[in-house]
């Protein structure tokens, strides 16, 4: 998504599909930040700290006109997990969007313990009366082909593994 343009016909997307919050895995963009699009829209982004790392991973939420109405907050949590706040029409009830981008399983059982011990802390420190979206990619694996991954993957599916 660090191409010049790529966030301009996303957010054309976006509004041909009328979303307001649209969550997007590995831009491959680095720093943090956040950048308002010519078209409107708000682009919350969270990748590797180092401005000479590599354009690897990188998450971001896109954020409508109507949705940054409602808009209270933003968290970085690497290049694999933002969080976004919104307040709600109910009193004293906020909205957490949480997009992610989780390890493959080619990443050592360290880096896929962080992230989901991460991620875990991130929920927990979520109101429970508030309404938490966790979305994004995990990387899982659909398909009746479970050859070694027995077990982790059931023989579930129509088709091929992805």
């Amino acid at each position: 998504m660090w191409d010049t343009g790529r966030a301009l016909q996303i957010s054309a997307e976006m509004r041909r599909y009328n979303l307001e919050v649209l969550g997007i895995s590995e831009t491959h963009w680095t720093q943090v930040g956040q950048q308002r699009l010519t078209s409107g829209e708000l682009l919350l982004y969270s990748g590797h700290d180092e401005g000479n790392a590599s354009h690897t991973q990188g998450v971001a939420l896109m954020l409508s006109k109507q949705a940054q109405n409602a808009f209270t907050g933003w968290e970085s949590h690497g290049p694999r997990i933002i969080k976004a706040s919104f307040k709600t029409k109910k009193e004293g009830i906020s909205m957490n969007i949480i997009q992610c981008y989780a390890p493959t399983n080619d990443y050592n059982e360290d880096a896929k313990d962080q992230f989901y011990d991460r991620l875990q802390s991130i929920i927990e420190k979520c109101p429970i009366k508030n309404l938490t979206i966790l979305m994004g990619d995990f990387n899982a694996k659909v398909g009746t082909d479970n050859t070694g991954y027995e077990d982790i993957m059931g023989r579930h599916g129509l088709g091929e593994r992805n």
